[in-house]
This record gives structure tokens, sequence and C-alpha cells, in this order.
């Protein structure tokens, strides 16, 4: 008899998995995936590009519902699970009554953060999280209204570039003193910035939005210091937290996010999270790849096999304006540390390498990526890299080919490489 797997979730990371279960034990499962969007899963790392007109719905596109049919997937979507029963194992879902389960997976991702100042709620003022988020966007670039995004985090970068690039007068404003200053030091988020402003935004930065005015609709975002940026349109990217609203109803255990054991499992049996909803050992992931890990470990798990998750590199690989971006490990030195830089602001490049005890500890690369993995596989396996320190900032040794990185004998990171 099949057990009744129930994924609450259909993101990028919900998809994953039962990809990943229905590839590996596609007869022990009758599966059923409950997705609040109208649409099965699509591809968000692409928002800002189909925003730009990079590309198109169907790019976004992963599997039509013939896919969830053919794989004897139930979907449900367009509605949300309202609370967990997990004496009796049964999920309630809005709309839909309740569905009964034997595993049950939280993939309920995040939910993005607005501000806590005036005029949040006026119509006009949105997030960037979805498709429909998109197609308000779309909206206001044909009636063509000034925008003002507010946070110059990556989706704050996103937004602002994908507006302009729809000819939309974009104004991004941002509390610190440089953009995406989480994963860039100074030197990188001026080039950064640079190539924004070269594609029409502007740039305000080390600026407390005040207010969002307006009558019936959003006419103005104004800064603590008084000034007033009109606006048709206000994008808040301000961050996310992990949506944990439903294992806080069924009385899971949380803290920042969903606290899951390196098995991928809950305070309660039969129950597991993965992707941005979660906490795993301390640490709350706000990037697809992580998620995407987390989904084939516990896919062996439910298809019987002994796997364990033990934690990801954080890394971010991206094209911001069009300019290629790499960031990865301790990117901030620590007592101690040397900082190797390579600076060329005229051809829009910039390399700093932080370096600890002879171990490559971060790395951030900007206009040139092409030796990102290089310095990731350095950062992760520990390699001590004083032979190399004269050169390590031009890349790889010329007689040294790429994957051939001694590594050091360090458990957490042999871990993190077999999860991979």
């Amino acid at each position: 008899m099949r057990e009744r797997l129930v994924v609450v979730g259909n993101g990028m990371v919900g998809l994953r998995l039962v990809e990943e279960v229905t590839r590996r034990a596609p007869e022990r499962y009758d599966i059923t995936v409950v997705g609040a969007e109208p649409v099965p899963a699509y591809n968000r790392v692409l928002l800002s590009a189909l925003l730009a007109d990079e590309v198109t719905d169907d790019d976004c596109r992963f599997r039509d519902r013939r896919w969830y049919l053919a794989n004897r997937v139930r979907l449900i979507t367009g509605a949300r699970a309202t609370g967990i029963d997990t004496a009796e194992r049964e999920v309630r879902i809005g709309g839909h009554g309740v569905v009964p389960y034997d595993r049950l997976v939280l993939a309920t991702g995040s939910e993005p953060i607005r501000l806590s100042v005036p005029g949040m709620d006026l119509p006009g003022v949105i997030t960037f999280r979805d498709l429909a988020d998109v197609a308000l966007m779309r909206e206001a670039a044909r009636r063509r209204v000034p925008a003002v995004v507010i946070g110059g985090g990556l989706l704050g970068l996103e937004a602002a570039y994908g507006l302009a690039r729809a000819g939309v007068a974009v104004t991004l404003v941002h509390l610190a003193d440089r953009v995406m200053e989480r994963q860039l030091d100074p030197g990188a988020a001026r080039i950064v910035e640079a190539a924004m402003r070269e594609r029409g935004v502007d740039v305000v930065l080390e600026a407390q939005t005040a207010a969002v005015e307006g009558r019936d609709q959003v006419e103005a975002v104004r800064l603590g210091d008084g000034r007033r940026l009109p606006a048709g349109i206000v994008v808040v990217a301000v961050g996310v937290r992990p949506s944990v609203g439903l294992a806080v109803g069924a009385g899971l255990s949380v803290e920042r996010g969903i606290v899951v054991d390196d098995r991928l499992a809950t305070s309660a049996d039969g129950i597991h999270a993965i992707g941005e909803c979660v906490s795993h050992r301390g640490t709350v992931y706000g990037l697809v790849e992580p998620g995407y890990v987390q989904a084939a470990v516990l896919a062996r798990r439910l298809a019987g096999d002994d796997a364990h998750y033990s934690g990801t590199l954080l890394s971010t690989r991206l094209k911001v304006s069009g300019v290629p971006v790499f960031s990865a490990g301790d990117v901030m030195p620590p007592a101690g540390a040397e900082v190797i830089t390579l600076s060329d602001p005229t051809a829009g490049r910039y390399v700093r390498l932080v370096v600890a005890e002879d171990r490559l500890v971060g790395a951030i690369l900007v206009g040139e990526t092409r030796h990102a993995g290089f310095y990731q596989d350095l950062i992760t396996t520990g390699a001590d890299v004083s032979a190399m320190r004269d050169e390590l900032v031009f890349g790889p040794p010329v007689e040294m080919p790429l994957g051939a990185i001694e590594p050091a004998l360090e458990p957490a990171a042999e871990a993190v490489a077999e999860a991979a």
C-alpha cells in the first residue's frame, strides 16, 4: 500500500523534492502538492529578467500540469494550507477540506517584509516576490509612472533594473552606505552601484524611509531628511522572513525558521521541512541552492537511504544590472586575516580574497567571475593556498587544472560536498 506524502509549497524547492521522490521511489508514495499561487511552480530567479523582457513567460515555467498527472501527483493550486492536526495526521486546505498524510513536508518558503511606516497599505505599494507582482510592475511601466524601490539588496537591485529596462524612471532608496552590504565590500559595491546608474537608476544611499504618501493611490515616498520622491508605484524589497505560521499553529519547534535536524525532520513525528522556511543548526538560508540540496537529501531519506544534511556553504552568483557578481564565504576579514585585492574600476572588474591561516575563507568577484568555481572549491575544501599566494588573485595556476585541489581533512566540508 502506498504511503501518503503531502508537500505544502509548490515553489522551486518543493517541486525539486517531488521530482526527486518520483525518480527515486516512483511506486512508494501517493503524492499531493499544495500551492498557494494559481499556477504550478515556476522559476522565481528569472522574475527580474521577465520584468526586463529578457526572458518570456515560457522560459520561467518548469513542469506543466500534464507532468504532475503523468507522475500520479495530485496538484492543488490557488489554495493555502490553514492548519495541521499532528495527532490525526491531517492538513486542512482552504476550499479543499482535509488531506490525510503519512509523511508531510513543509516547503512554505519565505514572505516579504513590509516596513512599519505610514502608507504601506496604499494601492500601488507592492513587494517583488511572484508573478502577480511582475504584472503590477509591467502595468506601471505601460503607464510610465515613476517608481521608487526601497531596499538595495539583491531583490531591490533586480526590481530597479527590471523597471529601468522597461522604460520606467526609477529611484532606489537604501538605508545602508552601499548596495548589497551583506555580500559586497565597499569596492565591489561601488562598481555595482555605478552599473545601476549607467542603466538609468538613481541610487540614494543612507536614506531612511519615513512614509509613503498619497490619498487613494501612492503618490510619493518621504525620506527621513524631508526629501519627497514622486512615485506612481513603490516596490518594497527590504528582505524576507521564513514563512512559519503553519508550523507555529501546529506546535512545531520554531526559531527564526522551522527547526530541523540533519535528517530535515521537525519536532513532530512524520513532518519534515526544507527550503527558506527552515532553521538548520541555527542557520536560515535565503537562497535556492541550499534548498535544492536539502530536497535531494530528503528525497533520498524518503526513498529509504540514510542521508543527512550537514549545511551548505553560502555563496551568491548572479548578474546585477548585467554585471556578473560572485560572493562566497566570510567576505569581511576575521581578526588576523589577510585581504588581497585587485581593483580595475575602468574595466569594471574587482577581486577581493580573504585568507586566514593559509586558507581562503572568503571571495568577492565583480565583472569577471569565470574563476568563481575555483575559489568556491578552495573555500569549501579548506585547501592550503600558501604555495599559490602570489598568483591567487588571478585565478588558478596555469599548471593546475580545475578540480585538482587537495582538500583538507575537515569533516564538515566533506559532509557538505557529499550532500551536494
